[in-house]
């Protein structure tokens, strides 16, 4: 797996994996410094089965805990996870 890189522009961003031109990617809403929306996931068919969706989820939770921020999972996939990880329950706001 590659690198996962966080973009963010004002109250927006975007954790991104990229591989081989195509890019894999959780958006999120920043509406303040204790809560994220995730919004959106969106995994492109060359990284299926690769577990970049829930890479993708994982590198939020750890920086959710490192930064002090709650999650809300607006993004049926996030929210998804959410559910089959109850040890990440104290990062998110639901």
């Amino acid at each position: 797996m590659t690198e996962i890189v966080r973009e963010t522009t004002g109250s927006k961003g975007r954790y991104v994996l990229r591989r081989d031109g195509a890019e894999a990617e959780l958006t999120y809403s920043i509406t303040s410094p204790t809560l994220v929306i995730a919004d959106h996931t969106a995994v492109p068919d060359a990284f299926r089965g690769t577990g970049a969706g829930l890479a993708l989820v994982t590198q939020l939770v750890a920086d959710a805990r490192a930064e002090g921020f709650k999650i809300m999972p607006l993004c049926p996939f996030v929210n998804a996870q959410r559910k089959k990880h109850p040890e990440w329950a104290d990062a998110f706001s639901v």
